[in-house]
């Protein structure tokens, strides 16, 4: 296990519990969580070397996406907390999911774009917001008042946000091979920066607000 590993093991098991325990937490820890993120990501954006257009665009969109985090999990009904943490959960899975099948299976390239991303992880990305989200709403009891029917509609949902969470992680990875660079930044020992980790969340966010909205 080389060390870039174990560091990306280590910082997920600190962060993880922080990241649940303010999004459950909610009020101004939560919006003070979001500001800070907003900022780190708006400034690890324009740090990179892209056209003016497209960066104004993308401080545009990022910004959108955090606004669409806030209203997502500030909607006033009962089901909002479960409902932006089972969102979460699918972005979650899908990276552990992708990197899981990507390492173990390794197989053809997925894209020149991320020579990094095998069609196996894609396919493993998409297998572990199923099965393991699935798992954590059977049998973590924090979910046990928030009744999700895994229907056909339900798994729909949930591989479309999948998809969604791996377009934003080659998107991101595209702009960064046109900047030549690894990684948006070095905040997070083992992950890069704040837009390494929420590469896919940041087009998750406006697709499952417009679902939840109007769907």
């Amino acid at each position: 296990m080389n060390k870039d590993l174990i560091k990306r093991i280590l910082s997920s098991l600190l962060m993880l519990p922080i990241l649940f325990f303010i999004i459950i937490k909610g009020g101004y820890f939560f919006i003070l969580f979001l500001i800070i993120c907003l900022i780190i990501s708006l400034i690890e954006w324009k740090n990179m070397q892209i056209n003016s257009v497209v960066k104004n665009f993308g401080i545009f969109f990022i910004c959108l996406s955090f606004y669409s985090a806030y209203i997502l999990r500030f909607t006033d009904n009962s089901t909002s907390l479960y409902n932006f943490l089972f969102i979460i959960l699918i972005c979650i899975y899908t990276d552990i999911g992708g990197f899981v099948f990507g390492k173990i299976l390794k197989g053809p390239k997925l894209t020149i774009i991320s020579p990094n991303k095998t069609y196996a992880g894609a396919i493993g990305g998409f297998f572990f917001s199923v099965v393991f989200l699935y798992l954590t709403l059977s049998f973590v009891s924090f979910f046990d008042n928030y009744k999700v029917i895994f229907n056909i509609k339900n798994i729909i949902y949930i591989i479309f946000l999948s998809l969604i969470s791996q377009i934003g992680d080659l998107i991101i990875s595209y702009f960064k091979r046109i900047s030549k660079i690894k990684d948006t930044g070095n905040l997070i020992p083992g992950h890069g920066g704040i837009l390494d980790r929420i590469d896919g969340m940041i087009f998750v966010f406006p697709s499952a607000l417009i679902i939840n909205l109007y769907l």
